[in-house]
């Protein structure tokens, strides 16, 4: 039987016709790893050509979700992203970014919920006392009342919440979702583990459980080749088990989040992987996992 997939997280980039400073200037040594591969264009054509590797499955791509690739100018990238979404098959809805720090925040935020195709927003938030892993300069943001009072209007304005951070910061996560139980929140990335031994194992499953106990939240299982480049099934075997444990299926999704993972592996290694990991759950738990969980949370039609 073929599977139907939804990716839940996955990028596009027109870097020849618009300025994505992480992809500019001299490369810098990020745990990402090398990133002059992705310095191009990636649009819906390269992004289908990647995902025809699911018939190997067999499996078929129903519906994605374009997430924020960091352009300088995130309202240009959410209206070219709009405009692709109205044009193409694929994406079938994006997450924009916005700074939710910003005096503008609430403004920028009811412009993009007046887009048919935003669902929600993503900050990235990941802080760590090594450069070469952080993404922000501070990382008390989930403290901040600024940045709070940014947060709150996703809820007001009904909108959803990408949440990316290390497992460092998953306790502050946690305190962040219950404190905004109205807004839906999805942890990225499984909540990051860049550490994999069992001791770092052992408190990322701990601060997973913290945000798995608040209802509102829900968690993408994707980007795990990100922190380790050689992955196989049975290196990332546990933390899908693990996460989809405290979670619940119903409350997981998967994602490639490509083409930055098309750095590790093919499209059709990362979902084969998925499927081989899932082999003995039911069928209603692999159609969650694999679609229906992005599908409710996304609000795909």
């Amino acid at each position: 039987m073929t599977l139907d997939v939804i990716d839940a997280h996955h990028h596009l980039c027109l870097l020849s016709s618009a300025s994505y400073p992480w992809l500019e200037g001299q490369p810098v040594a990020r745990y990402h790893g090398d990133d002059l591969p992705l310095r191009r264009d990636y649009l819906v054509a390269d992004y289908q050509e990647d995902a025809a590797g699911l018939a190997a499955i067999p499996a078929q791509l129903i519906g994605s979700v374009h997430i924020e690739n960091g352009a300088a100018n995130p309202v240009w990238e959410a209206e070219w992203v709009d405009q692709v979404i109205n044009e193409e098959q694929f994406p079938s809805v994006q997450v924009v970014k916005v700074d939710l720090a910003s005096p503008h925040a609430h403004e920028e935020l009811a412009l993009h919920q007046s887009r048919a195709s935003v669902r929600g927003v993503r900050d990235i938030l990941n802080w760590h006392p090594n450069p070469y892993y952080s993404h922000r300069d501070r990382g008390d943001l989930m403290d901040d009342p600024n940045w709070l009072a940014g947060f709150k209007s996703l809820g007001e304005l009904g909108l959803s919440f990408d949440l990316q951070v290390f497992p460092s910061q998953l306790a502050k996560a946690a305190r962040l979702a219950a404190n905004h139980d109205s807004t839906p929140i999805v942890l990225d990335h499984a909540g990051m583990p860049i550490e994999r031994d069992s001791e770092a194992l052992t408190e990322w499953a701990k601060g997973m459980e913290l945000v798995a106990a608040q209802p509102n939240t829900t968690v993408k299982i994707s980007a795990l080749g990100t922190n380790d480049h050689t992955w196989t099934v049975d290196s990332i075997r546990d933390i899908v088990l693990r996460t989809i444990d405290i979670f619940g299926p119903q409350r997981c999704m998967f994602g490639s989040n490509f083409p930055v993972d098309g750095l590790y592996s093919s499209y059709a290694d990362v979902f084969q992987a998925f499927d081989k990991i899932t082999s003995g759950f039911s069928q209603t738990e692999r159609e969650s996992l694999f679609a229906e969980t992005a599908c409710r949370f996304y609000r795909i039609r």
